[in-house]
Order: C-alpha cells, then structure tokens, then sequence
C-alpha cells in the first residue's frame, strides 16, 4: 500500500524544506564519516611516526574502491527506486531493493577475498614499500580483508533506505557506526590502550561498521510493514528491466568510483618517491579537504530521490527548483570553507601531527587542493541529477572528463613542471573545467524537460 507520508515529501512540501529535510541528515553523516577518517588521521598522528600515518594514506585507494560496489548496488538501485516511486510502481521497488542488496552482499565477500589472496602485489600497487609495508597490511587486515562486506552493507542500506525519503533513518545508521569508531579509535591505536598504531584504527572501524550494519536491520524489521526497502530472498528475483535500471545508473557510478582509485593510486605514487614525510603529509590534506567534499557529496546525494521522483512523475519544475535551491546553498558554502582553509592551511595541519616537516608539507598542499572546492560542488551536484534520472552515460562521461582527461594528465605535467607540490593543484584544474561544462549540461537538460512538457501540454489541450 502507498505511504502518503513519503510520497507527500516528494509532491507538496516546499522546496527549501523538501531540500533540507533530505540533505541536512545527509550531509551530517556525510561529515560524521569524514570526522571519523580524521579521527584514525588525528589518533595515528598522536603516535609522531610518518610510517604509521603513511599505512593510513596508502591504504586509501583500497578503502575507496568499495564505493565501486557501493555506487554500483546502492546508488543504482536507490535511483532506480525513486524513479520506480514516481510512476508508483511499488513491485519494482521492492524487487530492486532486493537485488541491490543481495548483489552487494555476494560483490563484498568476493572484494574481501580477493584482497587477501593478492595481498602481496596488493601492497606494491598502492606504493608500499619495506618500511610501509608491514603497517599497510595490518591496517588492511581490519578495515578489507574482515571488513568489507560490514562496510559495503552499512553504506548500500542506508542509499536504500535514504531512496524512499527516510533519510534522517539512513544518517542515524551511519553515524551510528561514525562515532563508535571515533570512541574507539584511542582505545585501539594509542599506547595508553591497547597500542596496536594503525592495526588498531582498522579493528576499531571494522567494530564500528558490524554496528551500523546492526541498526540498519533491526530498523527493517521494526519497519518492515511499512517501508518500501524490502531484503528478503523472496523478492529476488533478476528481472531484466530492473537489472537494465540499476546498471545503467550503477555501472557508470561504479567506473567513476574506480577511476577516482586510479587518480588517488596516481597520486600516492608520485608523493611516495619523495618520502614517507610527504606521503603522511598528503594523507593529512585529502583528509582534511574531505570535510567540505562530503558536505557537497551529501547534499548532492541527499537531493536524489527528490530529483528522481519529480523527474519519473514528470514534475519538471519542481525538480528544477529543487536544483537552483541546492546549488545556490552549496556553492555558497563552500567557497567560504576554501577560503578559510587558504588561510589556515598551516594550523589545521598542525592538529593532526607535531612533525614540522610534515606540517609544511600538508599546508602546502592544502592550499592547492581547496581551490577546488567551489568548483567541485558543482560537479558533484551535477552528476547526482544524471543517476537521479537515470542517465547513467553523462556521470560516466563526467568521471572520465574528470580523472583521464583532465586530472591524471595534469599530475604528470604539473609534477613535472613544479616537483611534488604541483601534485595538489591537479584537482583544482579539472573540477574548473568540470563546473563549466556541469552548469551547461544541466541547463540544457532542464530546458529540454520544459520543452517536452510544453509539448505534451499542447497535444493535450483540446481544439
């Protein structure tokens, strides 16, 4: 049966409410999240040893290849369901949920096991070396090789749950686990606990995610008469236009998350050949830029459904409102937060770690990569409309645009031309040149909407 309490959000509530009611929960689990990759940052630069935050940093890529299985199971299916919603198709709503569940299951088992049998050439990939390497694999141990399936499950249910509008439901989950782990992470990693360095903040994360994994299916159950998220093995059932709905949005999705691994991969092996200083130096900057990433990247995702449902229904204006109101909030925002990190580059860095070299280092780079940021917001709100209405192709062709045209190449000529600190000025370069193009895109998809609709206004009107 209809819940007209979802559906109401999606229809009638105005549009700055609509907005925040779905982005504001997003967006404080999204920074949740960040606080706690700072945290294990923070709580392993207390330990002052650059190999131990250097097993952090080079792990990284590992660690952001599970949004491979997430984008792919949890925003496929989460587009899919919104869409589904709109045109009030209940049964593939249930269905897609199952399979985008299941799929992820089956995918982060395989991930975990895979990992551990190549661990070896694992580690000379992401650019460890004799005196990383150790560290690298007890951090992976935790965090992959017993922790991706909790991992890949917390973050896929909450995109599910989030699709039908419950998204404060799906931030209560994930920060459920967020802050577990930032209780945990001094336990674990500082020598007045348990003393394990970063082999603790691994154990203290897989912890964490077996919680937030825990609060999504006591919630299912406690909701299962009135919710649209349905897991059970009954509704399994590999239907051809659902499987075509969730891989035309997720397969794009997942190739982008993969080509932001290779860009990072890149980017840890070009820092590594100038030392464990500057590799743990890195490490600190990308943390600390992705406060305000997240902050985009959860608005952007908090929006979805509302885009996705409007787009399915055919409620072209609303769902342009929706955009204008988002957009204007976030750009807004994040060019302040640049700002204030330019400024203040050098003392945020010295929170994380008391190494003066590598302070220097992370200050450096972080004026280089927040220069992006009011560019990047763009993008990323951007490409959250294309999976919103399905249009799988234009994300994809935002990801390549992004790491094969534009970043990677620019790491190479700018580490050419400016030796190690040219690095943190790739970013800035391909988000500017993707916030164009994502401003034009938009436009001309709204004005194409408008258009459609305008036609189908006319054909209907009688004579």
């Amino acid at each position: 049966m209809e819940n007209i309490e979802k559906t109401e959000l999606f229809e009638q509530t105005p549009i700055p409410r609509a907005v925040m009611k779905l982005a504001v929960p997003t967006v404080i689990s999204s920074l949740v999240m960040v606080l706690y990759n700072l945290a294990d940052t923070y709580f392993v630069g207390m330990l002052n040893d650059p190999i131990e935050n250097a097993a952090v940093t080079l792990a990284a890529p590992v660690l952001l290849a599970f949004n491979a299985v997430n984008n792919l199971f949890g925003v496929g299916a989460s587009s899919m369901m919104s869409r589904a919603l709109g045109k009030k198709d209940f049964e593939t709503v249930y269905r897609s949920s199952a399979l985008g569940f299941f799929c992820a299951l089956f995918s982060a088992a395989l991930f975990s096991l895979c990992c551990a049998a190549f661990k070896t050439p694992l580690l000379g990939l992401l650019g460890a070396d004799s005196g990383t390497a150790a560290s690298t694999a007890a951090y992976m141990k935790w965090t992959v090789s017993l922790g991706a399936v909790p991992s890949i499950l917390n973050v896929v249910l909450a995109y599910l749950v989030r699709s039908e509008g419950s998204s404060l439901h799906a931030s209560i989950g994930t920060m459920s686990g967020c802050l577990l782990n930032i209780i945990l992470d001094p336990i674990f990693i500082l020598p007045s606990g348990l003393g394990m360095g970063a082999a603790g903040a691994g154990c203290a994360t897989f912890i964490s995610n077996c919680v937030a994994c825990g609060y999504f299916f006591v919630l299912l159950f406690v909701t299962r008469k009135k919710t649209y998220v349905c897991i059970s093995p009954k509704k399994l059932k590999f239907d051809k236009k659902i499987i075509k709905g969730i891989c035309a949005v997720g397969i794009p999705a997942s190739i982008q998350n993969l080509l932001n691994v290779t860009g990072m991969t890149v980017l840890n092996n070009f820092t590594s050949g100038f030392g464990s200083d500057a590799v743990a130096a890195m490490g600190i900057a990308q943390k600390v830029n992705m406060v305000p990433m997240q902050i985009a990247l959860g608005f952007s995702q908090g929006i979805m459904p509302l885009v996705g449902y409007n787009y399915a229904s055919g409620d072209t204006g609303r769902m342009k409102k929706s955009i204008l109101f988002a957009g204007r909030i976030i750009v807004s925002f994040m060019a302040a937060v640049a700002l204030i990190y330019y400024i203040a580059a050098g003392g945020i860095s010295e929170l994380f770690i008391k190494n003066p070299d590598v302070v220097a280092y992370s200050a450096e780079f972080l004026r280089g990569l927040c220069l992006s940021m009011p560019f990047l917001c763009m993008d990323f709100l951007g490409v959250g409309v294309f999976q919103s209405c399905g249009l799988g192709g234009r994300a994809l062709l935002f990801a390549i645009l992004r790491k094969i045209v534009l970043e990677i190449p620019a790491l190479f000529a700018l580490n050419a031309l400016f030796p190690l600190y040219g690095l943190a000025y790739a970013q800035p370069l391909a988000e500017f040149v993707l916030a164009i193009a994502a401003v034009i895109v938009l436009y001309r998809l709204i004005k194409g909407l408008e258009k459609s609709a305008a036609r189908c206004c006319r054909l209907k009107t009688p004579v």
